[in-house]
């Protein structure tokens, strides 16, 4: 699969470099598409509140089909976390996740969140903790004293993990019937080639929309909290921030800047993390803080519909945090965008639940608590 270089868009010929790679139904970037697309919006699960609670896991089956017996139905989002902050990370319950989601008769896009990688470091999903004594790490191990994680709960090595599962494919869809979507890794400015590693953030178009994910993960402060509780972060962990933070902001750029020259009428973008979680205080806002801006400038210059959906904080939420009058704009402030509208995906916990998204790209809806531009959206408890 070729590589496409970002200075194609400034020339705006990327459209015509890139449709012959993906010719056929699944071209990523279908401008002249105005079907009426419903999709299926889900995260934060299964979940478990111990390592050995599959409540929720034996459950998905029934929830999935649940999603698979919707007629309207035509693509899946996951917006991250496979698992709770209580369970391990563990390959063989990554490999059990990929082959529930075969199930899917529907293309399912994925993002990972904080539980399947950034966090594994903790003691509480199986990684360890940093002794004062003898400046080491005490990993969490099983009874035959082997670690219970992967990696003993490194969490590049459980990105990498995650992508070799769950992205093997750059640029194709998880789930049964398979979606093509433009990966980062296909799709990167050449001055930056550390982006290439984000196989995970992709983008693509339906009914005239542009939908954009990016790996966001929302434990740790994006991941700004030091691994296994050390005095110090690692270079590791300063690296890794600082090349996602930067790969992320890019792909933004990436985003827009496909979004106007395709004339879509709307934007969405998916990550795990909730910027706007208020309960995890002011390290948490600054830490987001470069993403907000970045999603505030593009909001504003692209002047139509931006929705974005994450988890993370489990509790369904639909509001616009970027307004100035809205409750949450405090944490973010000096931001008042009309054409902005966030929806927290409700997750962790039963009764299992997914949202019903429609886009129609012949309507155009004042922002409301469940319609906004061509979109419209139900909470759908099976």
């Amino acid at each position: 699969m070729r590589k496409l270089a970002i200075p194609a868009l400034l020339s705006g010929s990327l459209l015509a470099a890139a449709t012959p790679a993906f010719a056929g139904n699944g071209t990523p970037l279908n401008s002249n598409s105005a079907n009426v697309l419903t999709l299926a919006v889900y995260g934060d699960s299964p979940y478990g509140t111990t390592p050995t609670d599959t409540a929720e896991l034996v459950a998905s089956p029934a929830f999935i089909e649940s999603i698979n017996a919707d007629p309207k139905v035509e693509l899946v989002l996951h917006v991250g976390d496979i698992h709770s902050g209580k369970q391990f990370c563990t390959e063989s319950y990554d490999r059990a996740i990929y082959d529930l989601w075969t199930a899917f008769k529907d293309p399912v896009i994925y993002t990972p969140g904080d539980n399947e990688w950034t966090d594994c470091n903790k003691a509480g999903e199986g990684g360890g903790a940093y002794n004062k004594t003898t400046q080491q790490i005490d990993y969490v191990l099983d009874s035959s004293g082997n670690p219970v994680d992967y990696a003993k709960g490194d969490p590049i090595a459980n990105l990498e993990l995650i992508r070799s599962i769950f992205f093997s494919h750059p640029g194709v869809s998880l789930g049964g019937r398979k979606k093509l979507v433009f990966s980062q890794a296909m799709l990167f400015d050449p001055r930056h080639r550390s982006d290439a590693k984000y196989v995970e953030n992709v983008i693509w178009q339906d009914a005239q929309v542009l939908f954009v994910t990016i790996n966001l993960p929302g434990g740790s402060n994006n991941d700004q909290d030091v691994w296994y509780g050390a005095p110090t972060a690692t270079q590791a962990q300063l690296t890794e921030a600082a090349e996602r933070t930067g790969a992320d902001l890019r792909w933004l750029d990436t985003a827009f800047l496909l979004a106007q020259l395709a004339g879509s009428k709307a934007v969405v973008i998916q990550a795990q993390a909730d910027m706007w979680d208020a309960e995890k205080g002011a390290a948490h806002q600054a830490a987001f803080e470069p993403y907000v801006a970045s999603i505030a400038s593009h909001t504003q210059a692209f002047g139509k519909p931006v929705l974005m959906f994450n988890g993370d904080s489990h509790v369904y939420r639909s509001d616009n945090p970027l307004s100035a009058a809205d409750a949450l704009n405090y944490m973010h402030p000096g931001y008042d965008l009309p054409n902005f509208h966030r929806i927290v995906v409700h997750g962790s916990t039963f009764p299992l639940e997914w949202l019903r998204l429609t886009v129609n790209p012949r309507v155009d809806a004042p922002n409301g608590a469940t319609a906004f531009g061509p979109f419209s959206w139900e909470r759908v408890i099976p």
